[in-house]
């Protein structure tokens, strides 16, 4: 059988919640433009990759999966 949690005492302070923990992430109109470029990167390098064209797909695979995605976290 699971052990009761014990109430919170009336006069502690609430938990902080996730939004204003210190290592937060919040995502800025910058943010969601650079996450953006890299969505339509890697789905024009799939829809290349489809064309069997093995030059731009891979080229732009990788910048949307290694450059612009973790830019767009990141930033």
């Amino acid at each position: 059988m699971p052990r009761p949690t014990p109430a919170r005492p009336r006069n502690a302070p609430a938990a902080p919640t996730p939004a204003d923990a210190a290592g937060s992430l919040r995502f800025t109109p910058r943010n969601l433009a650079i996450l953006g470029a890299g969505l339509a990167a890697i789905i024009l390098g799939y829809v290349l990759l489809g064309a069997a064209d093995t030059v731009f797909a891979p080229l732009l695979l990788v910048l949307g999966y290694a450059v612009l995605i973790p830019l767009g976290i990141i930033l």
